[in-house]
């Protein structure tokens, strides 16, 4: 595609929660990332409201591998107390990811914006320099690294796994209402498989089972929500 890029994640350790876990205040990770998680860090390395990041496809390099740590997380209401919990985290992770982005068919009074090209030269340029916004593994406390790379080369730990491997029904992303013309927050469940380390992630709208969690309305941008770098650069001069 014209405004695809494949992209190198690695990180010490990662956290994509499955919500089961959290109810007794522990967390343990998913053994991949969650569509949504990558469309995170896809966002970081570049975002704006008038396109829409899309995860293709993702490749498993490293083996899959779980450590455990001992957490206290921080209590904002009582300190004096201790809040101990186990956290499972995935551990050395590297992925290869592809991805594209469209552009937002629910915000037409962006429409101005809709401009190919601008968007991929500066996704790339964005990409190549690891990214706009920090990039996290689920959690903040598990940095990741992004740089480009030409998805499917180099060798995987799964390359030669002869079968493929399910995860059962996990979450798969969030419907927000600037995304889906609703006035309604969504969570999305599906069924990866990996096959060699590959799994292609279908579409949001794809997914098998919807759940509508909570009402909310999407999020105003208009012409003034916008400022021209000639804009910015007047007004620096005349404060100066």
């Amino acid at each position: 595609m014209r405004n695809q890029i494949s992209f190198e994640l690695t990180g010490d350790y990662a956290l994509f929660t499955d919500p089961i876990t959290r109810m007794g205040g522990e967390k343990s990770s998913y053994q991949i990332p969650t569509y949504q998680a990558l469309k995170g860090v896809v966002e970081s390395i570049y975002w704006k409201p008038s396109i829409l990041m899309v995860v293709d496809e993702l490749r498993v390099m490293h083996p899959i591998q779980m450590e455990s740590k001992g957490i206290r997380p921080m209590n904002y209401t009582d300190n004096s107390k201790p809040n101990l919990a186990i956290y499972s985290y995935l551990r050395d992770v590297k992925y290869q990811v592809k991805a594209h982005f469209i552009f937002n068919p629910y915000r037409p009074d962006l429409k101005q914006d809709h401009n190919e090209h601008k968007h991929y030269e500066i996704l790339k340029r964005s990409l190549k320099v690891g990214g706009r916004r920090d990039i996290f593994l689920g959690t903040r406390e598990c940095q990741g690294y992004v740089e480009p790379c030409e998805f499917g080369s180099g060798q995987g730990f799964y390359d030669d796994y002869i079968g493929e491997l399910h995860f059962g029904t996990i979450f798969h992303s969030f419907g927000y209402p600037n995304e889906t013309g609703e006035d309604e927050l969504k969570a999305r469940l599906w069924q990866p498989v990996m096959d060699k380390g590959y799994v292609s992630f279908i579409s949001p709208d794809e997914c098998p089972i919807e759940r509508r969690l909570k009402k909310m309305s999407g999020k105003e941008f208009s012409l003034s929500s916008f400022e021209s770098v000639d804009e910015l650069y007047r007004k620096e001069i005349e404060r100066r």
